[in-house]
């Protein structure tokens, strides 16, 4: 082969090469040329998602005494400790269909999955902004990734709710087809709250130091820990807490085989399927502005 037949393949490889092209305006006027990139970085991001997801679960326990344990003691700490003061009358519960360990147990599971989901992108994005500003790849590996992570986290706490159904001879219902349904819809409310907020984040780091005070204040007046209220100002915020209906919803199902409020659920698990694309969209707007900024 000549120097010139050799200059001309190299050249024909390259055309081949999917080009990039950056421009000034924004990509909102595009719509249908935005959506289809989205979905074609979505798929081709799985591989590296699942790379990051290896490497970052492994670093996690590799670098811990405990290892795996700590993704248990935060529930059951939380749990136990309401366990101690119901017994101790200083806190009360009221009446639960199911035995309060049980209760809170569950609870306690489900919520820290949701804060997981809540926290999760955030750390994701800040612990890979060298890579964010150097390298160009698929964006949404690092949202695939970061859910991956938290759905690996409640794979490990199952075993928690398994052992409730055990030690408290409770019976397996019907509505345990649809648990993982709505595990599912709390995890993906969780991540639509922290897309919103990782933008935000990434630049200040307030964001993060905040959500550890706001995630325990939303604690209590979810119910998580207590049936959720009839009246008095409780009942009230717990009325607009969008977490309520779908903790409550999926804690139900699993132990009881019933959903008391079925309108609440399907509204919240409907509006967050809107907010996730959303997000979505606001995530791939935001972020080249982000790179930017992190980069000057």
């Amino acid at each position: 082969m000549t120097e010139r037949e050799g200059f001309d393949a190299k050249m024909n490889e390259a055309k081949e090469i999917p080009a990039t092209v950056y421009a000034p305006e924004s990509a909102l006027r595009s719509p249908g040329k935005l959506v289809r990139s989205m979905w074609r970085d979505l798929r081709s991001s799985r591989e590296l998602a699942w790379r990051l997801t290896v490497r970052d679960i492994t670093a996690l326990y590799r670098q811990s005494v405990l290892g795996i344990l700590w993704s248990f003691l935060p529930p059951i700490a939380t749990a136990g400790l309401f366990v101690f003061l119901n017994r101790g009358g200083i806190f009360t519960i009221g009446k639960t269909d199911i035995p309060y360990a049980a209760f809170a147990l569950f609870g306690t599971v489900l919520w820290q999955t949701f804060v997981d989901a809540i926290n999760t992108p955030l750390q994701m994005m800040t612990k890979n902004k060298a890579m964010l500003s150097q390298i160009n790849f698929p964006r949404e590996a690092l949202l695939l990734s970061a859910f991956g992570q938290v759905v690996f986290g409640f794979l490990i706490r199952l075993v928690i709710l398994i052992a409730v159904f055990l030690i408290f001879g409770l019976d397996p219902t019907w509505g345990l087809l649809l648990f993982p349904l709505a595990v599912l819809m709390l995890m993906l409310l969780g991540f639509v709250i922290g897309m919103l907020l990782t933008p935000i984040g990434i630049l200040y780091t307030d964001i993060a130091q905040a959500l550890t005070v706001i995630t325990t204040v939303w604690l209590f007046v979810t119910p998580v820990l207590y049936p959720p209220p009839e009246k008095g100002i409780l009942a009230v915020a717990t009325s607009i807490n969008p977490v309520g209906p779908i903790l409550v919803g999926a804690r139900d199902m699993a132990t009881l085989g019933k959903m008391p409020d079925v309108m609440p659920y399907a509204l919240i698990c409907g509006l967050t399927i809107v907010g996730l694309l959303v997000m979505w969209l606001y995530y791939r707007i935001s972020l080249p502005i982000l790179i930017e900024r992190m980069s000057s």
